[in-house]
């Protein structure tokens, strides 16, 4: 919270009170019944971390990191309370709210920022049937004069949230309560505009957000659906904008669906909780293109049958957008039906900044490296971790054209370094059944040749080292085959697929974790690694997987 933030909530605190809604408000936002029960019996678990304090308040709590405070203030519990809806919830949820309107609501503590306000107005205005139901006027009214507060702090401060989702959940918060609350229609308009020029400015040209996160983009549109979904109530017809940017997302985001009904995990996002995808999207479960799709929000995706390909084949954020940002570059994701299979490694940000940066770095994803180095470096933390000396260039095609089947990517990441281009072709068969790669490193131009050559001096003429990784999910179980030369993997519901490969290379089966939000701790898991040397200028490795069922015809 800065000092400027300090002075608007100050400010905000003399003015006009709402004392009522308009209209009773209709909940948008599900929780989950589970974590309701666990909240509702001392368990409290956020930021990667499980707090036990049975008969405690949510507010007696020392929050163990940042993460953990920010999801406390934001009052998502609620979700989580609500869904459950019994007296027990209810009084928690009343008690909570009356806890924090006491503690922080004069503007004290780390609750008061643009996004964590607007997140937190959004929830108390869904839930505020069950917040308010049986309260006495005095707890009444220092719930609306604590809306009216948050409310007027967003109309200051929505500008200062970040660019992409903060400053969505900023302005849908002041939108809601624009709308909802007594004497604050004043607000709804400048919220609207708001809004609407967001939408234009960073809902880009490949119909997703600069930062490349699929997560929130999925949380986005949520916020959108739900902003479009308070102006019908009130008898106001969303701004072409508005809904442009949703006709916009929707595509997208069922591009970025594996047939699991996860998201992609890729640069700081996770798969979302189960169902909430499909909520977002208002589709029916297991609805997804089929064919070649390219150059959605960045991402190049195959799919036939029930396999599901996602790969990373754009540059990576740049600049202030890549503080979530991942050396991901070419990395893809593979699901057979409801069953992820090859993943990345994913944001260990729940878990710490040693995991946090672990996560970023190329090695944690399912592509190539070269002595274990990233295809984008991750600057200091005193310049904020931001992603720097990205690739250059990244190129992608499909082939054949008619009917294609294939992609072809590169990028030029390590040429700098070590004067070799990436490059990788992934082929997935009509059937779905087969998928088929090839990973080359090769010194393009006479000045990257030279570069190659004392790279390969530097080494008395050994090779410079290279691995490929298939990071597996945790309910993958590979087993090495055919005397060490193949993998079979057995996946839950016994699916089973094999890898193989050709070329020069070394097979082995290597430990890997999967970090996922929710979790208290990263999952361990195998990866499959093909360990390689470049002694050339070209280099090149070719590998396959394949369903059990069709390894008769191959």
């Amino acid at each position: 919270m800065t000092l400027l933030d300090q002075v608007q909530t100050r400010i905000a605190g003399r003015r006009h009170r709402a004392t009522a809604f308009v209209s009773q408000p209709e909940p948008r936002t599900i929780g989950s019944y589970a974590r309701g029960r666990q909240l509702a019996a001392g368990n409290f678990r956020f930021g990667g971390h499980l707090v036990q304090a049975r008969g405690a308040g949510i507010w007696d709590i020392a929050p163990p990191n940042a993460q953990f405070a920010a999801e406390l203030q934001g009052c998502t519990w609620l979700d989580d309370l609500a869904r459950v809806t019994d007296g027990t919830t209810r009084r928690l949820a009343q008690d909570w709210v009356a806890q924090w309107i006491r503690e922080y609501g004069s503007g004290k503590g780390p609750g008061w920022t643009p996004e964590l306000t607007g997140r937190r107005v959004i929830r108390w205005i869904n839930h505020a049937l069950f917040l308010l139901n049986g309260q006495d006027g005095a707890k009444s009214q220092a719930y609306f004069e604590s809306l009216t507060r948050q409310t007027l702090f967003l109309a200051r401060r929505w500008s200062r949230a970040a660019e992409g989702l903060p400053r969505f959940e900023a302005l849908t918060g002041l939108l809601y309560a624009a709308v909802s609350l007594e004497g604050m229609d004043g607000y709804r308009e400048p919220a609207i505009a708001g809004i609407a020029r967001e939408c234009d400015a960073q809902i880009d040209a490949t119909e997703g957000l600069p930062t490349r996160n699929p997560e929130h983009l999925m949380e986005v549109l949520l916020h959108l659906n739900w902003a479009a979904g308070v102006l019908r109530d009130a008898g106001r017809e969303p701004p072409e904008a508005i809904l442009g940017a949703i006709a916009r997302i929707r595509p997208t985001l069922t591009a970025l669906r594996h047939s699991d009904g996860g998201l992609a995990r890729f640069h700081g996002g996770g798969r979302g909780s189960d169902g909430k995808l499909d909520y977002a999207l208002g589709m029916i479960a297991g609805t997804q293109p089929v064919g070649v799709i390219e150059n959605t929000m960045g991402y190049a995706r195959l799919c036939f049958g029930k396999t599901t390909v996602i790969a990373d084949t754009a540059l990576p954020p740049a600049g202030a957008r890549s503080g979530d940002a991942h050396a991901s570059t070419l990395a893809f994701e593979l699901s057979s039906g409801r069953r992820p299979m090859i993943v990345n490694c994913g944001s260990g940000t729940p878990f710490g900044p040693d995991w946090r940066r672990a996560g970023r770095a190329t090695p944690s994803h399912s592509t190539l490296s070269i002595l274990g180095a990233s295809s984008a470096k991750l600057a200091s933390e005193a310049d904020g971790e931001l992603l720097v000396k990205p690739p250059r260039h990244v190129t992608l095609t499909s082939e054949p054209p008619e009917a294609p089947s294939a992609i072809i990517a590169t990028h030029d990441g390590y040429a700098p370094a070590y004067g070799l281009t990436h490059a990788r072709r992934l082929e997935l068969s009509s059937e779905g059944g087969t998928l088929r790669g090839e990973d080359t490193l090769a010194a393009l131009s006479p000045g990257d040749q030279r570069l190659f050559d004392l790279q390969l001096d530097r080494t008395r003429l050994e090779g410079v080292p290279y691995a490929i990784r298939f990071h597996l999910h945790p309910e993958v179980e590979p087993n090495l085959d055919l005397g060490g030369s193949a993998v079979s993997l057995v996946l839950k519901g016994r699916e089973v697929w094999v890898f193989r490969f050709s070329g020069l290379a070394e097979l082995s089966l290597e430990p890997s974790v999967y970090l996922e939000k929710g979790r208290l701790s990263p999952r361990a898991t195998k990866q499959i690694v093909l360990s390689c040397r470049v002694m050339e200028y070209v280099s090149r490795v070719t590998w396959i997987l394949t369903r059990a069922q069709d390894l008769s015809s191959r």
